[in-house]
């Protein structure tokens, strides 16, 4: 039976992979150290949330370990005998990598590190999240027309070739370009089968979204409770957003076909959609007018992105399935079975 370690696999994504091979029949490892930084900031969540996803695994037959992939030592032990790795652990927020740069460096940077040199020495595949903070915000912010809703661009996608870090260079930005640059050095050097997927905004179910990352959940959410949400900027930012399952089916392809590379994984022209066309689908699928507020730009926050999947379609025949008026209906679905998990703070 093939055996798999998913870092961070209580987390949202995590959780999907770790959902997806059990049900392909693999022993499952989620490693994860269940921080409670994201968790501490997200008003609405009651404390019971942060165990959601571990106790939701465990009732799969999930082999659980709660550890940190900072700690190499401890990964190692974990890795060895494992036939793949699926590296979903990050710390994945703007804002608290520019509060605490020492966090988003030692997790992002040394935490991928770690994992590749768990890869090398036992020669297993890896494929790993990266993010669209890869890019620099300045070049593209800078192509952008306006409409109505939404930010638009020409050409509409960007592909693989896009400048990194083009302009404001925050923590975020080094840190998620620093771990790609090793993925890439040690597919070059040690010539392990890795992969660097560069993600776009993922969503679904087991995802308790906040202001500062996973916006799509977090606006669901607030729409569901009757919270506020608040829109920094003026909502016509784009993002191509991706299903959570999709995301996993992409782990799949890179482990099917193990070939190794950096790989735009998102939504593509079918599913681009701006904050404001976002909260008018959620307002449609729940039948709820949203609250929203409007706040100042944030530093160093991309307007657009739209992924050119051409690269994974073609070498991992991968794409994505789900588009986002089924995939929001689905996070609804959740969010009401799942109320419970959650607070009304005013």
């Amino acid at each position: 039976m093939p055996k798999v370690l998913v870092t961070g696999g209580c987390g949202f994504l995590g959780s999907h992979i770790c959902e997806m091979y059990r049900k392909k029949g693999w022993d499952v490892i989620a490693y994860d150290n269940l921080a409670k930084h994201e968790f501490a900031r997200n008003v609405y969540m009651k404390p019971e949330a942060r165990f959601h996803n571990k106790k939701l695994l465990e009732s799969m037959g999930v082999e659980i370990v709660v550890a940190d992939i900072r700690d190499k030592d401890i990964l190692m032990r974990w890795a060895d005998g494992c036939d793949y790795i699926c590296h979903t652990a990050a710390q994945p927020t703007m804002t608290m990598s520019w509060e605490d740069p020492v966090l988003d460096f030692t997790t992002n940077v040394i935490g991928t590190f770690n994992v590749l040199e768990a890869a090398r020495k036992y020669n297993i595949p890896i494929a790993s999240c990266n993010s669209v903070h890869c890019y620099g915000p300045d070049k593209i912010n800078s192509e952008l027309s306006e409409e109505l809703t939404r930010y638009v661009k020409s050409p509409v996608t960007i592909n693989e070739s896009e400048p990194l870090l083009q302009g404001v260079v925050t923590p975020l930005h080094a840190s998620k370009s620093s771990a790609e640059h090793y993925i890439q050095c040690y597919i070059d050097t040690f010539k392990i089968k890795a992969a660097s997927f560069r993600l776009t905004g993922i969503y679904g179910p087991n995802q308790f979204g906040g202001e500062d990352h996973g916006w799509v959940a977090n606006f669901a959410i607030r729409n569901v409770l009757g919270l506020p949400l608040t829109i920094f900027g003026t909502g016509k930012q784009l993002r191509d957003i991706l299903y959570a399952t999709d995301v996993a089916e992409a782990f799949d392809a890179f482990y099917r076909t193990q070939k190794p590379g950096i790989y735009n994984i998102g939504g593509g022209e079918k599913t681009m959609i701006s904050l404001l066309e976002c909260i008018s689908l959620i307002d449609k699928t729940t039948g709820k007018k949203s609250d929203v507020k409007f706040d100042k730009d944030r530093f160093g926050d991309l307007r657009y992105y739209v992924s050119d999947i051409s690269k994974a379609k073609r070498e991992l025949g991968w794409e994505p399935k789900v588009l986002p008026a089924e995939g929001v209906q689905k996070l609804v679905d959740w969010i009401n079975k799942n109320e419970n998990l959650f607070i009304k703070t005013n």
